[in-house]
């Protein structure tokens, strides 16, 4: 596979630099048009039946250019991926960084444990623009067996893993077996929450406001942190 030139950053003093900072600009240009092509039909669609031909004709490039870029289909699909996934888990970090820096004694509440793990998420789930496709997009790789993703998508947790060692700072009486499930439970109602809310909608008849934001992270983080300082299960 023909790798794309790293970006440089220069400063051109004579016409040759300027035309080659052209290309890659140009280069760079097709490359995230051929992803933000490809993230809105994965998103609708599973993996097999998007059409390399569709992408190319939507993204108004020829096939080399995807084959220039990611090598084939399936790398593709995993720029997709890997472009939003880690802005989503960079914004969880400095979330937990900055709630951290905030605490003076080492210990960061468990309900900015729970915000930086839970609003990222919720969030983008508004966003109608590129982010709200990705939330579909992971939607789609959690179900879609056939898709390069399935397994990766599964074995990737080591930005999950990163709450583990807050968690049990601030929940020092329970077992790390018990965090564990209880972040288990907690990433169970985030994808719910993501992926049904309009069901939530019609179940209340409309008593639910589901439009806004901020109502809905506040109680998916209220839920979350009562489901984690409710009593340890005894020990049997």
């Amino acid at each position: 596979m023909t790798k794309e030139p790293e970006w440089t950053e220069a400063i051109a003093f004579d016409d040759e630099p300027r035309r080659q900072d052209s290309g890659q600009l140009r280069a760079a240009e097709t490359r995230t048009r051929i992803i933000e092509v490809a993230e809105s039909l994965f998103a609708r669609r599973s993996f097999a039946s998007v059409s390399l031909r569709e992408i190319t004709t939507e993204a108004n490039v020829a096939l080399a250019a995807v084959n220039y870029h990611f090598g084939s289909k399936e790398g593709l699909f995993k720029a997709v991926f890997l472009r939003r996934a880690r802005d989503l888990n960079r914004e969880r970090a400095q979330l937990l960084q900055e709630a951290e820096a905030r605490s003076e004694t080492g210990i960061v509440p468990l309900r900015e444990v729970l915000t930086a793990l839970l609003a990222p998420g919720i969030r983008w789930s508004f966003d109608p623009g590129g982010r709200g496709l990705f939330i579909q997009f992971l939607i789609r790789c959690q179900v879609d067996r056939a898709s390069p993703l399935y397994d990766l998508f599964y074995r990737d947790v080591g930005h999950l893993r990163r709450f583990i060692p807050y968690l049990q700072k601030v929940l020092p009486e329970l077992s790390a077996e018990e965090i564990h499930w209880r972040l288990h439970f907690t990433l169970g109602t985030l994808h719910y929450t993501i992926t049904d809310l309009q069901r939530l909608e019609h179940i209340s008849e409309g008593i639910c406001d589901i439009s806004q934001y901020e109502p809905v992270l506040e109680r998916i983080v209220s839920f979350a942190e009562a489901g984690f300082r409710a009593p340890a299960r005894p020990h049997r």
